[in-house]
């Protein structure tokens, strides 16, 4: 592995100073900035605007750590997969998701999952590590490029719901999405990017005190203790009380909606009991539910529950007012839906 600094991690301000240290002009720095971000740049070689010898000594002093997309799949139904390799090595999975009006960006935040919930095939890999902001920001890149050549487009939104724990990787995440959104980056607005958490209280909060202009997505998937600390254990340390009074902090602040993202499980979530209580949790702050169709990760433990149960919880979701969308999985044949990421790789 090289010993070289990787440039992408220097700032704009950074990078003119070097280049003034040696000997350059400042504006140069801009010129590289420019290429890094606005352009994605895989390699010194293709700043063409800057001349051979600058290019060399650029060469001789940094490394460019761009992502590769190793393999990439395409669904039937139109959904891309891509692995990507990163410098080191390790293998993330990325998602681009059309539809008839749109392009979504489904990426990863992490090597593997710091958190344990069993319906997930990420969260069996062990965490290795957080991905770099320039590792993030190079997936929607990518992305935004397949866009473009398969669906004569640019990508029109971002969702953190690939492999990882987004709020386990906080500080990347957010400078991330700070080059993502950036004129000078990919100017994409924020509105049109959301992270979505397994439901960290205290992170949460952090969100709305650094007054965060994106979505937030809440993988709730119970609105009782004990039914949601199975499915997801580590959620036993932030209680669902816990929770609402995040959320409701994160709402007094931003004035902003949350969507609560809801698989609903044969004998697991699907009785009345676990739809009035997720009624109950609904009412504390403004909010939408995503019913999330189940993608079986072959060891039969869960299973989709009946038409006749989703039905009973938009029924009731409906009576009380609370906006609810069934969201139908893409990309299932070829491993790329909600919950599938790592499953076979």
């Amino acid at each position: 592995m090289s010993t070289k600094k990787d440039i992408r991690a220097l700032t704009k301000d950074q990078l003119r100073d070097f280049f003034v240290e040696q000997g350059d002009k400042a504006f140069r720095g801009n010129q590289v900035y420019e290429w890094l971000w606005a352009k994605s740049a895989h390699s010194f070689e293709d700043m063409t605007n800057i001349s051979k010898e600058t290019r060399q000594m650029l060469e001789d002093n940094f490394v460019i750590n761009h992502i590769k997309v190793d393999t990439m799949q395409r669904s039937n139904d139109g959904t891309v997969k891509n692995a990507v390799r990163l410098h080191d090595g390790l293998i993330v999975e990325s998602v681009l998701i059309p539809t008839d009006t749109r392009t979504t960006a489904c990426v990863s935040s992490q090597v593997g999952c710091s958190l344990d919930c069993s319906f997930c095939a990420t969260a069996r890999l062990k965490k290795m590590r957080n991905l770099n902001p320039d590792e993030i920001f190079d997936q929607v890149s990518a992305i935004n490029q397949e866009s473009l050549l398969y669906y004569n487009h640019k990508l029109s939104n971002i969702v953190f719901m690939g492999m990882g724990e987004p709020l386990m990787n906080y500080n990347n995440v957010l400078k991330s999405i700070e080059k993502i959104t950036s004129p000078e980056g990919l100017g994409m607005s924020p509105r049109r990017i959301t992270v979505s958490t397994s439901g960290i209280p205290k992170m949460i909060r952090k969100l709305a005190d650094d007054n965060v202009k994106f979505n937030l997505a809440v993988s709730l998937h119970s609105a009782i203790d004990e039914v949601r600390s199975k499915i997801m254990p580590f959620s036993k340390a932030f209680p669902l009380k816990e929770l609402k009074e995040a959320l409701q902090y994160w709402y007094a602040k931003t004035n902003n909606a949350v969507t609560y993202e809801y698989v609903v499980w044969k004998g697991i979530n699907d009785s009345k009991e676990a739809i009035n209580a997720l009624v109950k949790f609904c009412k504390h702050i403004p909010c939408k539910v995503n019913l999330i169709e189940y993608n079986p990760i072959d060891d039969g433990e869960f299973q989709q529950a009946s038409n006749s149960a989703i039905n009973n919880y938009i029924s009731n979701l409906e009576m009380h007012d609370i906006t609810v969308n069934v969201r139908r999985s893409r990309g299932k044949d070829i491993d790329a839906a909600c919950g599938q990421l790592a499953n076979k790789s």
